[in-house]
């Protein structure tokens, strides 16, 4: 909706991470496999990630990725500014080069609120935070994969 698909890829592959014991290298395939995502596409998320200083990268046959700091530590605003770029909480709506109280887009006015309502949302969220409550049993990291769907959907 409002993160793009890099965002949300990296926000569950990060919360994936925080899941795991922090001193445990995990592999782009696994967390791939876990999030229903390409691995090839994941892989280049997680470099950003890696140059945003988010995660460490381990290449050979022990290789691997895994946090820098601790979950509590890390912010879902920190990740959409690495994904999303700076402009992401400054930029308009409306995709307006000038858009602010003096030189208002068309939306501007219903739009401002609501957008800092989301940055506080993100800043006020970590990974620790979502992890544990995946870990609860409680919500879900991805989407149920399609095949375990319909082995469902025909036993019911």
């Amino acid at each position: 909706m409002i993160l793009s698909r890099t965002t949300q890829y990296a926000i569950q592959a990060l919360i994936y991470m925080a899941t795991q014991p922090r001193s445990v290298k995990i592999l782009n395939r696994n967390i791939a496999e876990s999030l229903g995502a390409s691995p090839t596409y994941l892989a280049k998320v997680l470099q950003n990630l890696c140059r945003g200083n988010l995660l460490y990268s381990y290449r050979g046959k022990q290789g691997g990725f895994c946090l820098q700091e601790d979950g509590e530590k890390i912010t879902l605003m920190q990740i959409a500014v690495i994904t999303e770029g700076h402009g992401f909480t400054k930029d308009c709506v409306l995709g307006l080069k000038v858009c602010n109280d003096a030189v208002p887009c068309p939306m501007h006015k219903q739009w401002h609120p609501i957008k800092q309502e989301i940055v506080k949302l993100l800043e006020g969220q970590t990974l620790d935070t979502l992890s544990t409550a995946v870990m609860s049993g409680k919500y879900q990291l991805a989407d149920l994969p399609t095949a375990l769907m319909s082995g469902l959907k025909s036993h019911g």
